[in-house]
């Protein structure tokens, strides 16, 4: 344990967070995504709800400023417009970080892909259906 860090925030995904470079995206998936499939790297956070990880992930890394769009979630179906609650609640969190960033949806054959080159996967125990995002890593500023 560590003093003003999150949990959540096992060893093995600080380092991976602290390792990742600026641009490289790390994507928060579901409890019935393919993970292991998808991932070139896997890191399994079971017990953990997508929200509360995301939360922890967003309290510790930037957000990529250099591209207008570096949040993704993924969608329902085939309906960019769709919000089921868990992507409210993904826009919430993200918000609360990240308050001048959207959220960007994302079809299945546009988002499967963006998982697949990910720096990082890391499968949650999330229930909910389509409760994956994709996060690109920023800088910190001197």
């Amino acid at each position: 344990m560590l003093k003003g860090l999150n949990p959540i925030l096992s060893p093995e995904l600080l380092a991976t967070l602290r390792a990742m470079g600026h641009g490289d995206e790390i994507a928060l998936v579901d409890g019935n995504y393919p993970g292991l499939e998808h991932g070139r790297r896997l890191i399994r956070l079971d017990g953990h709800h997508l929200i509360p990880v995301l939360d922890a992930i967003l309290s510790v890394m930037p957000i990529d400023d250099f591209v207008p769009e570096a949040i993704f979630r993924a969608t329902v179906k085939q309906d960019l417009n769709a919000l089921d609650p868990v992507h409210r609640d993904i826009i919430a969190c993200c918000a609360k970080h990240e308050p001048d960033r959207v959220v960007t949806p994302l079809l299945g054959p546009d988002f499967y892909p963006r998982v697949k080159a990910a720096h990082t996967v890391v499968q949650t125990s999330e229930p909910r259906l389509y409760g994956n995002v994709i996060l690109r890593k920023g800088v910190i500023y001197p």
